[in-house]
């Protein structure tokens, strides 16, 4: 799909209506370079690419955000979106030669709750389902998990400073090898439906090992066995010890008794601590992904709204940091990490109905034992016995803790190793090398014509620190050379679109790039000249001192801003 049209309106006016055309897309900012004071405000250019974004998934703070300080936000401009209602539609398009073409309209506002608008082709939709129904009408033939819609699209829009300087590594700093992985298999076609599975499993063995970290805090298993031992062998002593003592047969089976509950109060004690430490260690891992959910419950954080107003934008940006998923996509990955909550609940529940019976049954056995005859050594034995008993309960516990978390990670490797034996297989990697041989193809042609280099994609399979096995993408000059690093991106880009057509891959058919002037007038003509008779729709924002003559007759202009003409028409130069 094509951008057709970016419109912004309040419910009494429209504000912006901002067309767009095939091949080359320019949004100028025509405030002069010696005007630095100037230049140091904000027109809107960048702007108009998070727009496209927010109405394609992105948080809503991103257009009163600074994009490089990201500590700075434009609080005249996220006023006015929430006081005047601001309503930004985007419409996409199949094809922008046919007024007939199927279109996307997509609708969104800045309020929050029940006076948010979220709508596309006119129908109202939940925030949890929105990136869903993008997905649906954007790419209705995916049939993946993951990678997300967003990560998809991410190479498509850049404006962040990490998109921009980078070829491949377009996602959150928090991104993972393996979503990586995923992403780029997908991307060139390999076909691999356990991605979101994998993903899965990784974050679960990761979450077994902080666990088995937090038992073997004071020491490890085999000290706890040896410990164990020593233990044992103390308390066969006593028990020895105590047998010599000439006791009534009633007493001698009521200690008995009191020592066995003792005992099973301690390791059930011990066991309901283990399992407190487990569901507090899921409830945690659950937590951190729902912090990253794009709608932050508000109700928990209301109080901190009401005493900090001035500091809103803050927060939300510090839960924005957090984001590596989409809404529904995190979801998913909450209830696998919780599949196992009701279960352990269950246990933790048993667990302490137990105690409570070990509990009654002990006093009741206390009381009895009281009221016999007893000598002070015997009361002394049995304290060392009870101690002993106490000790041997937890030290069993948390070993049986750290077997079954061991029985844990071994079953979740099992099934890593199941799925890695396909996609480490000579079969797949096969398939692999001619999809990137494929794209190469198209991708040193392009930047041989427009950069007079030849780039490349390359890959190899790595082990990270989690010994987990991932293969690893890079792209790089063919030529040795160090090359242009933006022309390598843009390279790639253009080389991604005209591959994905080839092979039938659903993608978007536009670019949105920010900061083009680091680019040479030879290379932004070339690029003009490249994508006119492509099925490509470059959109870029430059500075209008940076574009040469011969790129303004060969572009369309989308939108003129300076800082007498701003985006919103609010702010004062």
């Amino acid at each position: 799909m094509f951008i057709k049209k970016l419109v912004i309106s309040s419910p009494s006016e429209i504000i912006r209506e901002i067309d767009f055309c095939s091949g080359l897309n320019l949004i100028i900012d025509d405030t002069p370079v010696e005007d630095t004071k100037s230049t140091g405000n904000n027109v809107g250019k960048t702007t108009v690419l998070k727009l496209v974004d927010f109405c394609l998934g992105a948080k809503g703070n991103i257009i009163y955000t600074d994009t490089e300080n990201k500590k700075e936000t434009y609080d005249i401009v996220k006023n006015f979106l929430i006081d005047e209602e601001i309503e930004i539609k985007l419409i996409l398009t199949e094809n922008l030669n046919d007024s007939n073409a199927k279109q996307l309209e997509i609708q969104r506002n800045f309020l929050q709750r029940k006076r948010a608008i979220r709508k596309i082709n006119g129908k109202a939709v939940l925030d949890k389902d929105f990136e869903d129904e993008l997905e649906k009408n954007i790419m209705p033939d995916k049939d993946v998990e993951k990678p997300t819609f967003r990560q998809i699209i991410s190479h498509n829009i850049r404006y962040k400073d990490d998109s921009i300087n980078n070829t491949l590594k377009t996602l959150d700093k928090f991104t993972s090898d393996v979503e990586y992985e995923t992403l780029y298999l997908y991307l060139l076609g390999c076909t691999f439906n356990e991605g979101a599975k994998k993903q899965a499993l990784v974050t679960k063995i990761s979450q077994e090992k902080t666990f088995r970290e937090r038992l073997e805090k004071k020491q490890t298993k085999t000290t706890y066995e040896i410990a164990l031992d020593l233990v044992d062998d103390e308390i066969a002593a006593l028990n020895e010890k105590k047998a010599s003592f000439n006791l009534n047969e009633t007493l001698e089976k009521d200690l008995e008794e009191l020592n066995i509950v003792k005992y099973n109060i301690n390791k059930t004690s011990a066991l309901i601590s283990k399992l407190e430490i487990r569901k507090n260690l899921i409830e945690e891992s659950r937590k951190d992904l729902e912090q990253s959910i794009s709608h932050i419950d508000l109700q928990q954080l209301r109080l901190i709204y009401e005493e900090v107003t001035e500091n809103i934008s803050g927060i939300q940006k510090t839960f924005e940091d957090l984001v590596a998923f989409h809404n529904n996509m995190v979801i998913e990955k909450v209830k696998y990490i919780s599949q196992d909550l009701p279960e352990l609940m269950s246990k933790l529940k048993d667990s302490q109905e137990e105690l409570s019976l070990l509990l009654k049954q002990e006093k009741e056995l206390t009381d009895k034992v009281a009221k016999g005859d007893s000598f002070e050594e015997l009361e002394k034995i049995i304290f060392e016995l009870n101690e002993k008993y106490r000790i041997k309960g937890e030290y069993e516990s948390v070993i049986s803790q750290l077997n079954e978390v061991e029985e844990n990670i071994d079953t979740l490797n099992e099934q890593i190793d199941n799925i890695d034996n396909y996609l480490f297989s000579g079969d797949f990697e096969t398939l692999l090398k001619e999809q990137v041989k494929k794209f190469n193809k198209i991708f040193s042609n392009i930047s041989q014509e427009l950069y007079g280099e030849k780039y490349a994609l390359t890959f190899k399979k790595e082990t990270n620190k989690k010994e987990q096995q991932f293969y690893k993408f890079n792209a790089f000059n063919a030529n040795m050379s160090s090359g242009k690093k933006q022309g390598e991106i843009l390279c790639f880009d253009l080389a991604y679109l005209l591959f994905a057509d080839e092979e039938g891959l659903p993608c978007l058919h536009f670019l949105l790039n920010d900061k083009k002037e680091l680019m040479h007038d030879n290379q932004l003509i070339k690029v003009a000249e490249f994508i006119q008779n492509k099925n490509i729709q470059l959109v870029i924002s430059i500075l209008k001192d940076k574009l040469p003559k011969a790129v303004l007759d060969k572009a369309h202009i989308a939108v003129e801003l300076s800082q007498q003409e701003k985006l919103f028409r609010i702010e004062n130069g």
